[in-house]
């Protein structure tokens, strides 16, 4: 689907010029991006309704560029930045999660004011590699989010334990949610319980591998005090939100079902006590019928009632 295709009728959100504005920044007033974070309208991370819809985007760091049958769908920069300035345009959606790269880019862009950000930390176990486990942290760090006013961060923590990596990489996350509470960060973590299955690695989404991953993850760090989580969406979803007092965020992931029992199911879900909204990507970017504008308004529909 091209960038042309996004919005029937319509010009894209971002135009050549506004690219070409982007490109001369990036290669001859580098310092622009710290000015243009400084000076972006920031937000409360909750108001209103006390609920959050943000939209993902740091699969790309992870070298995960697929979606559905297409293993490079979110390759092209241009095209995935057409897709989130969209997104971030239509009422109802908070703000964005991404790496430096995307967010750098959306606030030099002006996509950014009155949204939340959101920093991804760990991106170090690619996708695919042989050291996928050793997670380690390749993105934002805490004094980096602070500094540039990113509004919350984000880990991913996946248990494998048949896989020594894990051990380094739950020691990192320990410290990370450490410093962000010590920052007063918010920061979400993403656990899964995982294992290799012909040499990829696979996560265990039934109701108890999840209710352990969160058992696991909540532990993490010398304080829960600024600590979310961000859970997929399971069956007996009320079991896995029975097993925790943080506020939650539901993910998306990237799903073969039909869109309406996607849909079905995160309304299902957000109905549970404790849960507070979506974070999901790659479904509402890159939607099986083309219409980013209607997917990301169904969204956000089903976390503010819109």
């Amino acid at each position: 689907m091209s960038t042309a295709d996004l919005i029937a009728g319509s010009a894209p959100i971002i135009d050549a010029a506004a690219f070409e504005r982007l490109r001369a920044r990036r290669h001859t007033s580098p310092d622009d991006v710290a000015t243009v974070l400084a000076a972006r309208t920031r937000r409360p991370l909750v108001r209103d309704d006390g609920r959050l819809f943000i939209v993902a985007a740091d699969h790309p760091a992870r070298g995960a560029l697929g979606v559905g049958d297409d293993p490079i769908a979110m390759a092209d920069r241009y095209d995935l930045l057409q897709r989130l300035a969209l997104a971030l345009s239509r009422p109802g959606v908070d703000g964005v999660l991404g790496t430096p790269d995307i967010i750098e880019d959306l606030a030099l862009l002006g996509a950014l004011d009155d949204k939340i950000a959101v920093g991804s930390m760990n991106r170090g176990g690619l996708r695919g590699a042989v050291f996928e486990m050793d997670d380690r942290y390749t993105g934002y760090d805490v004094d980096a989010m602070v500094h540039d006013g990113v509004d919350a961060a984000k880990l991913l923590v996946r248990v494998n334990l048949e896989d020594a990596g894990t051990a380094r990489t739950l020691e990192a996350t320990a410290h990370a949610v450490t410093a962000a509470a010590r920052a007063r960060l918010p920061i979400l973590l993403e656990p899964f319980m995982s294992r290799w299955s012909d040499g990829r690695i696979v996560n265990d989404l039934t109701t108890d591998a999840v209710i352990q991953s969160v058992a696991i993850a909540s532990g993490l760090g010398a304080s829960s005090a600024y600590t979310w989580l961000k859970l997929p969406v399971v069956p007996e979803m009320e079991r896995v939100m029975a097993a925790t007092t943080l506020p939650t965020l539901l993910l998306g992931g990237d799903t073969d079902a039909a869109p309406e029992e996607t849909f079905a199911s995160w309304e299902a879900a957000l109905a549970l006590p404790g849960v507070h909204g979506l974070v999901v990507g790659r479904t509402l970017l890159y939607p099986k019928d083309g219409d980013v504008g209607r997917a990301v308004d169904i969204a956000a529909s089903l976390v503010h009632g819109r």
